[in-house]
């Protein structure tokens, strides 16, 4: 079984300086230690990450654990404040001495945490948040993904979008890095692909706004051919019940290539959510149909009762990657896990059958093909009632970076990219 502390605080109760003399197995652990938000709106987004977190450890554990040692995983909540989580991770590196560390779901989390991992020499394996700045502008030896970033999904978009019969497009996000970062993405590679379409506005709605009523209002009125929301969670919910109230859909196309088809969306809307959406997510309950990815989910509904969110799928696959790798260089040095990892393969829950993702060596992002699809009613996934089912399978290699470009974002970077 995996070692893990705690499941179920919402803060980490950090023990007494000097308590793991009175622990004798400490010695002989792999440390990761955990972040993710476990209070407030993206509650259920940590909660799922602890849960399939939980489940890897337990998994490599039960198979003779990294280099002969358990997982010990420390799970705390972040709070989703970069402040905050900054002290947490000190504190995982300064007081109970961590590997590594893993998870959050915010970018702008994440883009605090990755310096503190930078000057600490400790590897960051991140789990959930996407903003490209953390593989690219804000790059270090140090810092992995395990999955997409906004760069990959938005150019999914993009292109899925290249062949249709549209002419306008707007987009309405959160005002905060990882919206404005899809937007950033999208706009720049569909002009290149669709030069003859128009931009009519952008909308930006704080985090967790309460309505977005005149933000719908103002959609209506420009009437563009197809709008692009970069909402997720809570918000995201919020954003298509109201939606769903005005007659936009009537003429308009609804979009979310990022996270607009994560499996609470469907969950927390029920029979609410409109068909017709075309939508992707990081990790899907009902594809690819493989008895991996059954397997993944089956495994999560037994312990949690409820079928997972895509952080369940990150955090798992994020505890098995370091697990990999470790196991691969046969060492904890940071150097060494950096030097194993660039180019290592994984097959993961989410990947079709021949088609592994792999962690890019260039700029330490994993790989890994987009699924896109419209929604339309599913069964078997209750409460959920309406998923998507008409799927669009975008290679990795079509959405990546090229060199030139990689080095072209670095050079405005803050944190140096050699190492």
């Amino acid at each position: 079984m995996s070692l893990s502390r705690p499941h179920d605080a919402v803060a980490y109760a950090w023990p007494a300086d000097g308590d793991h003399d009175q622990d004798p197995d400490w010695e002989g652990t792999l440390r990761i230690g955990c972040l993710w938000p476990m209070s407030g709106r993206a509650a259920r987004y940590g909660q799922d990450a602890i849960i399939g977190a939980d489940m890897a450890a337990e998994e490599v554990n039960q198979a003779g654990g990294v280099l002969g040692r358990e997982i010990r995983l420390y799970f705390s909540d972040d709070r989703s404040d970069p402040t905050y989580a900054v002290r947490l991770a000190q504190r995982y590196i300064d007081h109970d001495r961590v590997h590594f560390l893993t998870g959050i779901v915010s970018s702008a989390v994440a883009l605090a945490v990755t310096r503190v991992a930078y000057e600490r020499k400790v590897v960051f394996v991140g789990a959930d948040h996407a903003s490209s700045r953390l593989t690219l502008d804000d790059f270090h030896p140090y810092y992995f993904r395990v999955t997409n970033n906004t760069m990959q999904s938005m150019r999914a978009g993009a292109l899925y979008l290249a062949d249709k019969p549209i002419r306008t497009w707007a987009f309405i996000g959160p005002d905060y890095e990882y919206g404005h970062r899809q937007f950033a993405e999208f706009r720049t590679y569909f002009s290149q692909l669709r030069p003859d379409t128009r931009l009519v506005g952008a909308l930006w709605p704080k985090l967790y706004a309460p309505t977005y009523r005149e933000y719908l209002e103002q959609l209506q009125a420009w009437r563009p051919d197809v709008v692009i929301h970069g909402f997720w969670g809570g918000d995201s919910v919020a954003f298509v019940r109201e939606l769903v109230k005005t007659r936009i859909l009537e003429t308009t196309e609804m979009m979310s290539f990022d996270a607009g088809g994560n499996f609470d969306v469907f969950e927390g809307l029920g029979p609410e959510m409109p068909t017709g959406l075309v939508l992707g997510a990081r990790h899907h309950n009902n594809f690819p149909d493989t008895p991996a990815n059954r397997a993944f989910v089956q495994r999560f509904f037994e312990r949690a009762h409820r079928y997972p969110s895509y952080t369940a799928h990150g955090a798992y696959v994020g505890i098995h990657f370091i697990a990999a790798v470790v196991n691969y260089v046969g060492s904890l040095d940071p150097d060494d896990f950096r030097q194993g990892a660039e180019g290592f393969v994984l097959e993961t829950p989410r990947d079709l059958p021949g088609r592994p993702s792999v962690m890019r060596a260039i700029d330490h992002q994993m790989v890994q093909d987009i699924y896109l699809g419209k929604t339309g009613p599913q069964a078997g996934f209750a409460p959920a009632r309406v998923m998507i089912t008409d799927w669009t399978v975008i290679p990795a290699e079509k959405v990546l970076p090229t060199p030139d470009e990689v080095e072209n974002r670095r050079r405005a970077g803050t944190l140096r990219a050699e190492g």
